[in-house]
């Protein structure tokens, strides 16, 4: 599903114009990029929760050069599912008849 298609879900289901709709996730999304990159999760009650998760160092290897490099300690953004939300994907039938 591509943002137009949400936009326009969401225009079927309240109402509202699409041009408010659109400004409205966009504006959500830049407030989840900046508190991830100021440090902060994100915990959206009953879907789940936009959080940091460290990496720490580590060797890495190129296998054509037969070298080593060191890949050093960073964060990277991870999506962690609410206990509901899993539930009901992993239980979904409509899912499994798409795969």
């Amino acid at each position: 599903m591509t943002k137009s298609e949400i936009v326009n879900e969401i225009a079927v289901r309240t109402g509202l114009e699409k041009t408010a709709i659109a400004d409205t996730i966009d504006n959500f999304f830049v407030v989840v990029k900046n508190s991830m990159v100021g440090g902060s999760n994100i915990y959206l009650r009953g879907f789940g929760t936009f959080e940091l998760k460290k990496r720490k160092t580590k060797v890495a290897r190129n296998i054509k050069r037969n070298t080593s490099l060191v890949v050093p300690a960073h964060y990277v953004a991870r999506f962690k599912p609410a206990k509901e939300f899993a539930t009901l994907v992993k239980d979904s039938k409509t899912l499994a008849d798409k795969l």
